[in-house]
């Protein structure tokens, strides 16, 4: 059977992680006993990292890994080179915030013998109207830059074939911000099979977001440079 890891990065989500987990969990427990839900604590000042240890007490699929704080970018290669170095074929990721839905894992789960990636697509979404144009500004600057067009480039609800992730994550820095950007950027320009999957997108169910608007325009403004410099390097 196929060999999964749900990658999940968490910074002090301590009012969410135990509810994610048990709603999550259940999606790994269906699948092959080497697959992982691989939790991944980047530095929490709360408790986060104490209940994923609980969680995990009688949860054997629930990986808890713990590290020095880098960000969710950083964290989120990471733990992608963690499920490639551990002979993962797939890699799903999902953020701990509970603004994505297991229910919707199901139709990615089918497609992943017909696409190289299955991406989802926020046609809607809870978190404001600010963090969709943030969205659709990245849409047009990857178009303007790299001449791809996606309808969502950074949605966190991702299946990705764990081959075509080591294909690529070496062209980024380990601490680089926006890594499902550019994977997103790579699979469309390089023409990977890919699939658009139209998702839900709830309000964060608890606690404060790390990352606010007004760090979300200084990520984006330092990521203009950077896509100029991963284009020459293309």
């Amino acid at each position: 059977m196929d060999k999964l890891y749900i990658i999940v990065p968490a910074y002090n989500e301590q009012d969410n992680i135990e509810r994610f987990v048990d709603d999550w969990y259940p999606v790994i427990d269906r699948l092959s006993d080497e697959s992982r839900l691989v939790i991944i604590n980047d530095g929490s000042k709360d408790n986060t990292y104490e209940l994923l240890l609980k969680s995990a007490a009688d949860r054997p699929k629930l990986l808890p890994l713990t590290k020095p704080n880098g960000g969710h970018g950083a964290t989120l290669l990471f733990g992608y080179r963690y499920a490639v170095e551990n002979g993962a074929d797939y890699i799903f990721q999902t953020d701990s915030d509970g603004q994505t839905d297991p229910n919707e894992f199901g139709q990615f789960w089918d497609n992943r013998d017909r696409y190289d990636a299955v991406l989802g697509n926020r046609v809607e979404r809870g978190d404001g109207k600010a963090r969709k144009f943030v969205e659709q500004t990245v849409c047009f600057l990857l178009r303007l830059i790299f001449g791809v067009k996606v309808p969502d480039a950074n949605a966190p609800f991702r299946l990705m074939k764990a081959s075509l992730v080591a294909q690529y994550i070496d062209k980024l820095p380990k601490d680089f911000n926006i890594p499902n950007i550019m994977f997103t950027t790579y699979f469309v320009y390089h023409k990977k099979k890919v699939l658009f999957i139209p998702i839900s997108f709830r309000p964060r169910q608890a606690g404060m977001n790390s990352i606010n608007i007004k760090k979300i325009v200084k990520i984006g403004w330092n990521a203009v440079g950077d896509f100029y410099r991963l284009k020459r390097e293309i």
